[in-house]
């Protein structure tokens, strides 16, 4: 046991103490926020303001004012709603099934990841919202006894599976996210002198005393949440995937689907995990407890699942020719050769082929490097969704109907505006709340610390 834990890398650098953690985490929170937050929430703010405008704008005038068409009845609201479920899935697969694999190194990230996926939740569930045009009639996706009759929820509905499986996850995953943060916010009440701040964290912490008890229900909660939320990060994405796969629409039903949305949001989640904390250990300088072998283990979930994903383009190209529907293979080589030929190929390059230089140790872990793959790979993830959803449709049966999708101003406002409510409410995070979970960097401190690992080496010796 020694001899293993001693070769490994500390994931935890620095000779800190169990106190050095605690002033790591809280200072940021303390004192005065560094002029690089005010300059990055500003620009986040002001996008984020454009786009509640344009999202106020869409629902005066109606839907008409994103560039959809008769045949091309989804593209871009469902294309952003797909990629921001995607990216919501690294957080609670690294919380819970990393949790239930006792695996320690994501103890440093899987804070900011849960945060992420909370974010990331919130802005895909609008797009569904928005997409309905008419949010005033919103209610009538729910079960309620109501004034008009016969009128009921259609279950066969795709936007309803939609509705559930979104506030399914999101409320999962808010609970755990909370939960989570409890102790910490107790740490943060103990610590700091301004009484209005001290009152605002003991409010959040529940009154957390941190006897054994208390722990051990924490523990207990934590691992039963695990359990419930590791069947979710599969059903979310394979539900979101069903809107496509049974339907009967060329390109579309395939039964292929829900691995391989699943193991695609896996990779475009961890992609943004790496954009954002290589982002975050500069600037709240957790280089310490954020280490380069942490980077390198999220691009070993890069790779994986990115080349999962190459897989399933593979087998769709295969099972389109294998089928022998021509309207099947069509929709193929419409995808690789028609009008949009360009949005199949950036999909290829950045999702198939750029995880794969990460099989190089140097250059998974180059630090610069990865920061440009997991924005490469974030846009290969948004064209394959942009791919799947707008070449199945725009050429159908009818060559007269045959159609092009032009996204508008509204359309690209809409998603420009949810990046930056995306940013803005992450920053909030990162600024009021412990964006490391230091009680639990605390627990594994004796066994991978850099000057306990020393210790052990030296015993080891001799």
């Amino acid at each position: 046991m020694h001899a293993e834990a001693a070769i490994r890398e500390p994931l935890i650098l620095g000779h800190k103490t169990y106190h050095d953690i605690t002033n790591d985490i809280v200072g940021p929170i303390e004192n005065k926020a560094p002029r690089g937050w005010y300059v990055l929430i500003t620009i986040a703010g002001l996008i984020a303001l454009y786009g509640v405008g344009c999202i106020m704008y869409l629902l005066s005038k109606g839907i008409g004012t994103w560039g959809l068409n008769k045949t091309v009845d989804w593209a871009w609201d469902i294309t952003n709603f797909v990629w921001w479920v995607g990216i919501g899935h690294a957080g609670t697969l690294i919380s819970a099934v990393l949790l239930l694999f006792r695996q320690k190194w994501r103890m440093a990230v899987n804070r900011s990841a849960e945060a992420m996926t909370i974010f990331a939740v919130i802005m895909a569930g609008t797009f569904p919202l928005i997409h309905m045009g008419r949010l005033w009639v919103g209610y009538w996706v729910f079960p309620l006894p109501n004034q008009y009759g016969s009128l009921w929820t259609n279950f066969n509905s795709p936007l309803l599976w939609d509705v559930f499986a979104i506030s399914t996850y999101f409320s999962v995953s808010l609970v755990f996210w909370y939960i989570g943060l409890i102790p910490d916010f107790a740490t943060i009440r103990d610590k700091v002198t301004k009484p209005g701040m001290k009152k605002f964290y003991s409010v959040l912490s529940f009154g957390w005393s941190g006897n054994a008890k208390a722990w051990t229900r924490f523990e207990e909660v934590s691992l039963v949440l695990a359990g419930v939320a590791t069947p979710l990060v599969f059903s979310v994405h394979s539900v979101v995937s069903f809107d496509f796969a049974t339907s009967v629409i060329p390109g579309w039903h395939t039964t292929i689907f829900p691995p391989y949305f699943v193991s695609g949001a896996v990779f475009s989640g961890f992609a943004m995990v790496q954009t954002l904390l290589l982002v975050m250990r500069k600037v709240m300088k957790l280089e310490n407890y954020i280490t380069v072998k942490h980077v390198e283990y999220m691009n070993i979930v890069i790779i994986v699942t990115g080349s999962i994903v190459g897989v399933a383009y593979i087998t769709e190209l295969f099972i389109s020719w294998y089928s022998g529907v021509e309207y099947e293979s069509y929709a193929f080589i419409n995808r690789a050769t028609g009008p949009y030929w360009w949005s199949y190929w950036a999909m290829m390059t950045c999702n198939v082929i750029s995880p794969q230089v990460f099989w190089f140790r140097k250059l998974r872990r180059n630090l610069a490097f990865t920061f440009f793959m997991s924005i490469i790979v974030n846009i290969g993830m948004w064209f394959e969704r942009f791919v799947i959803i707008v070449t199945s449709l725009h050429r159908d049966y009818l060559p007269s109907s045959w159609n092009m999708f032009h996204p508008t101003w509204m359309d690209v406002g809409t998603f420009l505006g949810t990046i930056g409510i995306f940013f803005t409410l992450y920053l909030l995070f990162a600024r009021y709340f412990p964006v490391l979970a230091l009680n639990e960097v605390k627990s594994i401190l004796k066994v991978s610390g850099e000057s306990y690992k020393k210790e052990a080496a030296k015993h080891h010796h001799h």
